[in-house]
Parts: C-alpha cells; structure tokens; sequence
C-alpha cells in the first residue's frame, strides 16, 4: 500500500473508532435524546481532528477525480477497522454484557426490515450527515460549524435513519454478522451514498439554473 494509502486507511480506522465510541454512549444510556446529542462526538471528532470518514467523504466523490472515489472503499474498509477494534475490545470490559444486549436489541431489528426501507433509511442519513459535514465546512459562524454537527447526527439517530459505519459497530458489538447482516450493510452503504449526492447535486443545479436567469 502507498504512502498515502496508508494515511488514508490510518485516519479511516480513526474515523471508526471514534464513530465507534459515539455508538458504545449512545448504547449506554436509556435516554435517545441524551444519547444522540453525545454520539455527536464521533462526527465531531472526524471533522476537527481531518479524519476519514466514508459517510462524509462519499458526499464530494462528484467534485473530485477517479482516484477520489477508489480511496472511498479504503476509508470504507478503514471505518470497518475501526469500528470492529472497538467492538472487540470492549468484549473484555465489564461493559460487554449490558452493550451486547443492547446491540442484539437494535440489530434485530435492522435485519428484520426490507431491503427497500434500509436503502431509503440510508439516503435520508447521508442527507443529514451532508448538512453536518458541508455546514461545519462552509459555515462562517464557530457556533453554526459545531451546531450543523450536532443537529445532523440527533436528526438522523432520532428519526431512526440508517447509517452504514455506526452499523459496522453495532452489529460487530452484538456479534451477528452474516450474509443477511452484509447484504444489509452494503445496501444500507448504497444509501448513504446516494443520500449523500442529492443536497449537492441539487444544489448545482439550482445554481446553474440562477445564472442562466
């Protein structure tokens, strides 16, 4: 792997483990609105410190080369890293027992849902996880940056939308992987990337739209 690869997929395994840490307090607490306002800190943490992050990162893939888009399945791969370390890790805490439960809890009810309903669940995360990522971008204001994160990941968790890396947590947490459990990743996958095109594609074409009036 080159040099770069190699940082890439570096930051990638960073991204997941902090996506990771995000899911073990959202785990943790029985409150979802407490919950979802600290699993916050993974997004946070992936746009203040530059790390990769596939959610985010697939939302620029039309903005940038070929190459752009191949380094999205290393960042991908990476998260998985990330997240699966962390999972493993907490099994030999006394925390596994009351995480695992609650894992197997949500995760059962990820696998019972159709094909069809993850993938759109997906593409309305990836639209928040947009507004979280392009706001703390763009945004002029130090509280507007911090805010976009915030309310982008409570939107989607509180809603019940589908995001691929905090699902790579969740399901390695409950220990349920299987066919069913990587065909839901890749579909819900899918749908963040496509989710994650939509605000920006759109919003190109309103611009051309602007000029030529």
């Amino acid at each position: 792997m080159a040099r770069e690869e190699t940082k890439i997929f570096i930051k990638s395994i960073l991204a997941g483990l902090m996506i990771a840490i995000g899911g073990t307090v959202y785990l943790s607490l029985d409150n979802r609105i407490a919950g979802s306002f600290l699993f916050s800190i993974g997004l946070y943490s992936v746009c203040n410190y530059g790390f990769n992050l596939y959610t985010g990162k697939v939302c620029y893939v039309w903005e940038n080369d070929w190459l752009y888009g191949v380094n999205t399945i290393v960042i991908w791969l990476g998260n998985f890293v990330g997240c699966y370390m962390v999972s493993l890790l907490l099994r030999f805490t006394r925390l596994s027992a009351n995480l695992m439960l609650k894992a197997q809890t949500i995760v059962d009810i990820k696998l019972s849902d159709s094909l069809i309903s993850i993938f759109i669940l997906g593409m309305f995360c990836n639209m928040m996880i947009y507004i979280g990522v392009d706001g703390y971008r763009n945004n002029p204001h130090e509280v507007g940056k911090y805010l976009a994160i915030v309310l982008g990941i409570m939107v989607f968790i509180l809603c019940g939308f589908e995001h691929c890396i905090a699902n790579m947590y969740y399901i390695s947490m409950a220990g349920m992987w299987s066919g069913k459990a990587l065909l839901f990743l890749l579909i819900n996958t899918m749908g963040n990337a496509v989710g994650g095109w939509i605000i920006p594609f759109l919003r190109q074409q309103g611009d051309r739209h602007e000029k030529k009036i």
